[in-house]
C-alpha cells in the first residue's frame, strides 16, 4: 500500500493488487495512510497455486486493472 501511495503522489497511475484475505487490511492502511488507491483482489489463496492458476487469476483481473488505471 505504501509503494502504491508513493507512486501515485510521484504521478504514476498505480492499482493495489491483492488477494481478498487482506481486503481489510488494506482497508485499514489506506486509511491510516489518508489515501484511497484503486484496488483490485483476486482470489484467495496464491502461494499454493500451479502457474496455470497463478495466469487465470491475473487473467480475471486484467480488465479490472485496466479500467482503474484509466480512471
Amino acid at each position: 500500500m505504501h509503494d502504491i501511495v508513493n507512486l501515485e503522489g510521484l504521478g504514476i497511475p498505480s492499482v493495489f493488487v491483492a488477494s481478498t484475505e487482506f481486503i481489510e487490511a488494506a482497508d485499514a492502511q489506506a486509511k491510516s495512510l489518508g489515501a484511497d488507491p484503486a484496488r483490485v483482489f483476486v482470489e484467495h489463496p496464491i502461494q499454493d497455486r500451479t502457474d496455470e492458476e497463478v495466469e487465470a487469476l491475473a487473467d480475471g483481473a486484467v480488465d479490472e486493472l485496466f479500467r482503474n488505471l484509466v480512471l
